[in-house]
């Protein structure tokens, strides 16, 4: 699997993530390790956590996904060779979901002790904490950088204007800065005024300020919880539309020119796109996670690709709300 390296930091990656909300939950442990072994084994290296997964389960209270990551980890002795990205900023049994310095840090360091590590390779801040001072919750970060806790830090479901001041105030403090933006992308558009509670959507100023900017763009919910493929699964509100519609009909074609999935053509897409993302693969099953790692290898013509782009037409969404 290709590596890419995240914005200006040192930390290199694989080409795609494994996305673990389930793991160690939904998941069961066993099946974790396989999928996790199956991940490691097709050149992954980059695994996504978060300290809340998955506390809206029933019987969960949050921290199983690191737990088990930290458990296989130990038991494959392979620590080294794995890229953990884990989060803070949600709320959860034991934790207020706030980006204070003292939450910061004590939440740091119960997801090292879950993860049986020393170190974070990526701290995200899950979320924006307006009554927290920017400058509280940025030095807390820039203090873990620099006890060696924690290699990089990144931002996800936070407004770009807000990731913009944040970096703006770690240059002047000469503090480390957010290298790497991660939010909910996926091949449908979201129609105009659509909103996904706290998740934000990644847009044209997102793209442009990371193009810019040099932050690396990684995707999650890449695949709309199976609704290009599953009979079962409408499109969600928020893209349904004539503008969805159309891009379907585009991705149904160059499926049919590359002899590819439908997951898989979104998958190369997104790897190919300007600026290029990291998309977050995901599989409760080895198949499902087989076909979507075959992504990876998929590559499309400049005319496809471009294709796929400009189907459909945003504004159409616009006229049909009104």
């Amino acid at each position: 699997m290709r590596t890419v390296k995240l914005g200006t930091s040192d930390v290199v990656v694989s080409a795609a993530a494994f996305g673990t909300d389930l793991i160690g939950s939904r998941i069961s442990p066993a099946d974790s390790f396989l999928l996790l072994d199956q991940f490691a084994e097709a050149g992954g290296t980059f695994i996504d956590t978060g300290n809340i997964y998955a506390c809206w389960l029933p019987g969960c209270s949050g921290g199983e996904s690191e737990s088990t990551i930290g458990a296989w980890m130990k038991d494959r002795a392979n620590r080294g060779n794995m890229v953990v990205a884990t989060k803070l900023g949600f709320d959860y049994p034991g934790c207020e979901g706030r980006l204070t310095a003292a939450e910061i840090e004590r939440e740091c360091e119960k997801s090292l002790k879950r993860l049986q590590t020393d170190r974070i390779d990526v701290y995200y801040a899950h979320r924006d904490d307006p009554a927290t001072p920017l400058e509280e919750t940025m030095g807390a970060f820039a203090a873990l950088v620099k006890a060696g806790k924690v290699r990089a830090i990144a931002a996800s479901n936070l407004p770009i204007w807000r990731i913009a001041e944040a970096n703006m105030l770690c240059q002047e403090r000469a503090w480390p800065q957010y290298v790497a933006v991660e939010q909910r992308h996926t091949y449908f558009r979201p129609r105009h005024g659509a909103s996904f509670g706290p998740q934000l959507a990644i847009n044209d100023d997102v793209r442009e300020y990371c193009r810019t900017r040099n932050l690396t763009l990684i995707a999650y919910s890449i695949l709309a919880q199976g609704a290009y493929t599953r009979q079962d699964r409408p499109v969600p509100a928020q893209y349904a539309g004539p503008d969805s519609d159309e891009r379907m009909e585009a991705l149904k074609a160059v499926a049919a020119e590359t002899g590819a999935t439908l997951n898989q053509v979104i998958i190369a897409w997104m790897r190919q796109g300007n600026p290029p993302m990291i998309p977050i693969l995901a599989g409760s099953r080895p198949e499902q996670l087989r076909e979507n790692l075959a992504g990876l290898d998929l590559v499309l013509t400049e005319e496809q690709v471009e294709r796929l782009t400009t189907a459909g037409n945003p504004d159409v969404e616009k006229a049909w709300l009104r």
